[in-house]
């Protein structure tokens, strides 16, 4: 299937093809289009970030006690939902990881709602997008281990509980340990990716009411993976700083 860069996309190749390359040249990353270094997920996902920290910006220099506005009021009821959900799986230190949780959550949110909008496209449809989130949530949740347990007692953990069984054990973990960012990486890229094909079939068939049908299964659907993915880091963060008792 022939698909058309975004106008954006367009936009970035055709006057800042320099200043891609030199970034990627910065990464030790070559290209074999230097005519066209911007890739659609690229620039989607730095447009996502820049529009979050935009509404941060905003919503940091309206935050009131009194007078909350309707900015303030939905994301104290995102900050509220994704605290309570972290102190129901991790516990009463859930809320010294909340932040890490709700960014991931608000970027993989606007990156799948971000292809909505004409002439956009969702970052999190292209594998490489999920995978750098993936790869965040596995690091953040050994950290939290290591930070909890400390090295040797988290180290510990995978040799589970007999002693005996040590040596079949740490590969087991090892190897479910590295499964963790595959599964949430496909998870995540295969539901976005099919999501958004679907609507683009429909949306050449017909414009009128099927299209409005699966976008809306499209708004759904990225909520429910962005929720997902979240959770199951907050999952893997609990296992890492559970104590035995």
């Amino acid at each position: 299937m022939v698909t058309r860069e975004a106008w954006l996309t367009q936009f970035l190749n055709a006057h800042f093809a320099g200043v891609g390359n030199s970034l990627l040249a910065m990464f030790g990353q070559t290209t074999d289009h230097p005519n066209a270094p911007w890739a659609d997920f690229i620039v989607m996902q730095v447009l996502v970030a820049l529009i979050l920290l935009l509404l941060f910006a905003v919503l940091r220099g309206r935050l009131s006690v009194d007078k909350p506005g309707k900015m303030q009021h939905i994301f104290e009821l995102i900050h509220g939902f994704i605290g309570d959900t972290a102190e129901d799986q991790i516990g009463h230190d859930g809320h010294h990881h909340a932040s890490i949780f709700e960014v991931l959550f608000l970027f993989i949110l606007a990156g799948n709602l971000i292809g909505i909008i004409p002439g956009f496209v969702s970052p999190t449809q292209v594998i490489y997008v999920p995978v750098g989130c993936a790869i965040i949530a596995f690091l953040y949740y050994n950290y939290a281990g290591f930070k909890k347990q400390g090295v040797g007692k988290y180290l510990a953990h995978f040799a589970g509980p007999i002693p005996a069984m040590a040596p079949l054990m740490i590969p087991i973990e090892i190897i479910s340990h590295i499964a963790r960012p595959m599964s949430l990486s496909v998870r995540l890229f295969a539901n976005m990716y099919a999501g958004e094909q679907v609507t683009l079939v429909f949306l050449s068939m017909t414009y009128l009411l099927f299209p409005a049908v699966f976008m809306g299964l499209h708004v759904f659907v990225s909520m429910l993976q962005s929720y997902i993915f979240v959770l199951l880091t907050m999952i893997y963060v609990a296992g890492a700083v559970a104590e035995e008792h």
